[in-house]
């Protein structure tokens, strides 16, 4: 008989663990320190209703399930934040591959469907691996439709060489752009310029929903984040305007890189901006020694999945369906 209780999680016990399971699902490892630190800057939950009686605010809470061992042997971890499109949750969740089957994962996902009914959400949003169809499977029961899908990417840099490619560094030079990184031009109001380009160019990402987070914000979740260095953010500028971005992320355990975020205003596509912005990255991250690059595209962005897959030598690795499911009633 397979024993089980599902209970909040319990700060700081239960980080480790919830940490080794996430690591079953999650392209890049993360440690119970990271997801103590995440939280830390959380401040408690203040959810709230809009006008027209749609869930705004935001919330965090966590779900584990254990065993009759004191075992934790599922995850959970339901959340919006304040830029989240009104009614809608986010939901992580996860069960340890020998207790799939038993009823656990059911049990733990059921008490964060109540708890969703009981804030009123009218939408869940689960991320899933595409190569997963039991789990797939599982959303697919209850009710979760694919709404999008979004590819995984890996670029080997010991090997990489760039070629002719690398021209679209000096070509951009002789249009009048500038590269620079952050560590050259520090200071709030630098960051804030930052800030501008982030918000403007993630409005045209296709499946981007919500708003943007506000300047104290997006620093906290973007260029403050550990494995971020300024020196990692390298900027395209046309005068002192801003006009294109690429940040890079470190992984302190697999030492991999992980091409956080790459934009480039609309008014200056066509440049093959991103191109030299990436290659910059490339570079970089071959300085530091870095085993490889990973990123990820929404499979409607076919520019930027041309430049990673066709141009750079990204190799496809499995994506992921963003399942939704709509609360009726």
């Amino acid at each position: 008989m397979n024993v089980h209780r599902i209970r909040q999680m319990r700060k700081p016990n239960d980080y480790d663990a919830s940490a080794d399971l996430l690591n079953l699902i999650m392209s890049e490892p993360t440690t119970g320190k990271r997801l103590e630190e995440e939280d830390n800057k959380i401040p408690p939950g203040q959810l709230d209703y809009n006008a027209e009686g749609k869930l705004t605010g935001w919330d965090h809470p966590k779900w584990v399930a254990e065993d009759d061992q004191g075992q934790v042997i599922a995850y959970a971890h339901a959340w919006r934040a304040p830029w989240t499109e009104p009614g809608e949750l986010m939901l992580n969740l996860v069960v340890h591959p020998k207790k799939r089957g038993t009823g656990v994962g059911r049990a733990i996902y059921d008490e964060v469907r109540r708890w969703s009914a009981d804030v009123k959400a009218s939408r869940i949003i689960i991320y899933m691996k595409d190569n997963d169809p039991a789990s797939l499977a599982f959303a697919e029961r209850r009710g979760y439709v694919q709404e999008r899908h979004t590819f995984e990417s890996v670029l080997e840099l010991g090997n990489f060489e760039g070629n002719k490619l690398l021209d679209a560094i000096p070509d951009a030079h002789r249009t009048g752009i500038e590269f620079v990184t952050l560590a050259d031009e520090p200071g709030e109001a630098n960051e804030r310029k930052l800030h501008e380009l982030y918000q403007t160019t993630h409005l045209d990402i296709p499946g981007f929903s919500g708003s943007f987070p506000w300047f104290e914000e997006w620093k906290k979740w973007s260029i403050d984040q550990p494995g971020v260095r300024p020196e990692w953010i390298h900027i395209a500028k046309d005068g002192e305007r801003y006009v294109g971005v690429v940040t890079l992320q470190q992984n302190e355990q697999t030492q991999a890189m992980y091409h956080e975020f790459t934009g480039v205003l609309r008014e200056y596509r066509g440049r093959h901006l991103a191109l030299a912005l990436k290659l910059l990255a490339i570079q970089t991250a071959i300085g530091c020694r870095v085993p490889y690059l990973r990123t990820h595209n929404d499979s409607m962005n076919g520019p930027m999945l041309r430049i990673n897959r066709d141009l750079l030598g990204f190799r496809a690795e499995p994506g992921s369906y963003k399942m939704v499911l709509e609360f009726r009633g």
